[in-house]
């Protein structure tokens, strides 16, 4: 696999169409590791089909369903905050808050019922799973995601809800959706949107903990946007993309790909090259928003109004409702800061602060 850290050559490798997604979830295709993505999932098609299904979600993040959201964020966030100032100090900051928070928020979103949203929770991450646990386990996991997403939507063709699970059901009797795309769309949905956001959370929380930005831009309404993207472009979630087969001998910079070989883009990599960006590792609130967390062409991240959304609120109601928050003292026995590994996502597992 080629790996690309430059940032206009990932931009290209997102946007090309001779770089194939499909091809990448083939059979005998490279891959970083064995558990490859459904080729019914959304993520994992080309041209129209995708286009298609595409369509079929994008309604459901438009810029005024976002406005929509944002009384149910903001009010999720402010009751975990209220639940874990209740806690003992120093808590968790990840299981408190930046777990809790893209669950209750997704699981409005797509219908989830209360009791089931933290069962998925400890799935999730085999999609982007690359050594954390044994193939077998990635296997079972996905089994397990699957059949609670089969059995969710059967449950729910015997109601009329008003969510997006429902209405992909609707476009699955309409002929719009086959069964195992339907799923695979619902999984995608659950599983992508849960896992990059919480780690956006515990990461843009860190930075400002860290002393990398001024506290007082998060409750600056006017810099909140840009301090936003700027957490977005220096620490974010995604790490990479999912990985591409290139289906022609292509030039790439002083490289030619093969037909077949496989590119990835280093997403963190090109949102810090200093050909694009002056300082690159520094926060700024004056930059324009060109990063690649989000990824780039016909693939870029449907959901990124709602991550966006949900970062934003998090920072500005912990920080409200938790003034003087900060880092718990480290030890060895309890750190302040774990990352986890061996996913193709960036994130923290736990972040003990104390106010």
């Amino acid at each position: 696999m080629w790996l690309v850290s430059d940032y206009a050559l990932g931009r290209r490798v997102l946007s090309d169409r001779r770089f194939s997604r499909a091809a990448a979830v083939a059979p005998g295709a490279p891959r970083l590791n064995s558990a490859a993505p459904s080729p019914t999932s959304m993520m994992s098609l080309d041209g129209s089909d995708h286009a298609r299904l595409r369509r079929i979600v994008a309604a459901a993040f438009t810029t005024g369903k976002m406005t929509g959201m944002a009384p149910l964020v903001r009010g999720t966030a402010a009751d975990l905050l209220a639940g874990m100032s209740r806690l003992d100090s120093p808590a968790d900051l990840v299981s408190s808050f930046a777990e809790p928070l893209p669950v209750a928020v997704l699981g409005t979103l797509l219908g989830v019922p209360v009791e089931d949203r933290e069962i998925f929770g400890s799935w999730v991450e085999v999609l982007f799973d690359i050594t954390a646990s044994s193939d077998l386990e990635k296997s079972r996991q996905r089994l397990r995601l699957v059949d609670y997403m089969s059995t969710l939507i059967d449950r729910k063709r015997l109601r009329d809800d008003d969510d997006l699970l429902t209405d992909l059901i609707r476009a699955h009797d309409g002929d719009a959706l086959s069964q195992a795309e339907l799923v695979s769309l619902g999984l995608a949905l659950l599983t992508a949107g849960y896992e990059t956001t919480v780690g956006q959370i515990g990461l843009a929380a860190l930075a400002v903990l860290q002393e990398e930005i001024p506290r007082e831009f998060v409750k600056d309404e006017t810099r909140a946007d840009a301090l936003v993207e700027e957490l977005l472009r220096v620490t974010p979630s995604t790490a990479i993309s999912f990985p591409r087969v290139a289906l022609e001998d292509i030039e790439l910079g002083d490289i030619r790909v093969r037909a077949g070989e496989a590119v990835v883009v280093s997403l963190l990599h090109g949102n810090r090259d200093d050909k694009v960006f002056i300082e690159p590792e520094l926060l700024r609130d004056d930059r324009p928003s060109a990063h690649l967390t989000f990824g780039h062409g016909i693939h870029r991240c449907l959901g990124a109004p709602l991550a966006r959304l949900q970062v934003r609120t998090a920072l500005v109601e912990l920080f409200e409702f938790f003034p003087a928050l900060r880092l718990a003292e480290d030890g060895p026995a309890a750190p302040a800061v774990v990352w986890k590994d061996g996913l193709i996502t960036r994130g923290l597992s736990s972040l003990r602060v104390t106010w």
